[in-house]
């Protein structure tokens, strides 16, 4: 199962639950770039750039669909508009792809206090200002996001809530 959705959608806390749930092995693609490289995606992005950081986000992504048969994994936020990931998760006899769909409000109530730590929104400073550009960025990324095979409608959903919902649609 391969979660996508913006960063602050819950793809991390809602893999580890689900994957706990269905006894698989859960996998968080940001993280595995970060052991692959040695490097906090932070500092991949301040020093050699989103292009690079998106190059190695698409070939490690295509390692794990490759290598792995069932699992759990949640993506960066981008994973599915950049190179030809989509189309890899979409044909991968392996893995469904949920799109965990959550309101621009409720994201930026999740990433402003921790907007730091995310290289995309480290240098915006007010909180409507975040709003606009999480708007503009779902915007655009809303046609690889739909494309999903379930879409989930997330609000302010408890994990454990989006967590019955998927297994619920598995069913």
């Amino acid at each position: 199962m391969i979660l996508i959705g913006y960063m602050g959608s819950g793809k991390t806390s809602v893999g580890k639950l689900l994957a706990e749930n269905l006894q698989l092995p859960f996998l968080d693609l940001d993280a595995e770039i970060e052991k692959a490289l040695e490097m906090t995606v932070s500092d991949i992005f301040e020093t050699k750039g989103e292009v690079f950081f998106r190059r190695m986000e698409n070939k490690i992504f295509k390692e794990l669909l490759s290598t792995l048969d069932s699992f759990v994994l949640a993506t960066g936020g981008g994973t599915p508009c950049y190179a030809d990931s989509l189309e890899a998760m979409l044909s991968a006899d392996n893995a469904i792809t949920i799109y965990l769909k959550t309101p621009i409000s409720v994201l930026a109530n999740r990433l402003y206090n921790e907007r730091i730590q995310r290289p995309l929104i480290a240098h915006i400073e007010t909180f409507e200002n975040l709003i606009e550009f999480i708007g503009i960025h779902v915007f655009e990324r809303a046609h690889c996001y739909n494309q999903a095979e379930i879409v989930l409608d997330c609000d302010a959903k408890h994990p454990k809530e989006i967590v019955e919902s998927i297994q619920h649609h598995l069913l």
